[in-house]
């Protein structure tokens, strides 16, 4: 058994290493190095793969934060795989699972990830088996992933449900963007204009299960909690 830490933005071995976009809190699991091949569909509403997505500086990453806090045993993140170095600190099958460009590109070839992209020189990937297995594990798998990634995965064969994080207005989310100083002009400009797209895409009818505007923190909160519990269980709470 391997410890490893999920994070938020995990995009998922070799073919698994350990078992989605792509960055904050870390929750310490347990997970095997190898995975059987995967032949679920995930089926059972109480374990569909929830994904959530929404421009950077909609505030996903508290959100989704607040939820593994209140409830550790329920959800799940999954590893990425990426063709990136690690970076200081980083650890294969923690951060992400590193991979060979070859690697990867086979992986590509098998039909072996629900979603992948490029990132600058980089790939990333959420492969099918890290997400059913945590299916099997009777845990609901959370993706954290962009707008290309919502539309490889609508395409897949798993049955997930979607979730779209919404600023209160364009102008807001840049008042976000520019009030977090971590980053210069030009890629402020790029995470405007893919914002916008984003924001355009969301408005596709039944691309997103929900639309939650976190326009006050509490109030989008309790809304994301609901959705991911699913209203039911939440009542019985």
């Amino acid at each position: 058994m391997t410890l490893i830490f999920l994070t938020r933005f995990l995009k998922p071995s070799k073919l698994i290493p350990s078992t989605t976009k792509r960055t904050p809190s870390r929750l310490l699991i347990s997970i095997p190095r190898s995975i059987p091949k995967a032949t679920t569909t995930m089926s059972s509403a109480e374990n569909r793969p929830i994904v959530i997505s929404g421009p950077s500086g909609t505030g996903k990453s508290t959100l989704l934060k607040r939820l593994f806090a209140a409830h550790p045993q329920k959800f799940m993140f999954s590893v990425s795989h990426t063709t990136r170095k690690p970076r200081p600190g980083e650890q294969d099958g923690v951060h992400y699972n590193y991979v060979s460009r070859p690697d990867f590109e086979a992986m590509i070839d098998k039909g072996g990830f629900i979603e992948y992209a490029k990132f600058g020189d980089n790939l990333y990937g959420t492969s099918y088996e890290a997400v059913e297995w945590i299916a099997r594990e009777g845990k609901t798998c959370v993706l954290d992933i962009e707008m290309e990634g919502v539309k490889q995965m609508r395409a897949s064969h798993l049955q997930a449900r979607y979730l779209f994080v919404a600023p209160p207005s364009f102008e807001e989310l840049e008042r976000r963007l520019r009030g977090r100083g971590t980053d210069g002009e030009v890629d402020i400009g790029k995470r405007l204009d893919r914002a916008k797209e984003e924001l355009e895409f969301a408005k596709t009818e039944g691309i997103h299960d929900k639309v939650v505007v976190n326009d006050d923190l509490e109030k989008a909160y309790k809304e994301v909690e609901a959705f991911c519990l699913g209203e039911k269980e939440k009542d019985q709470e």
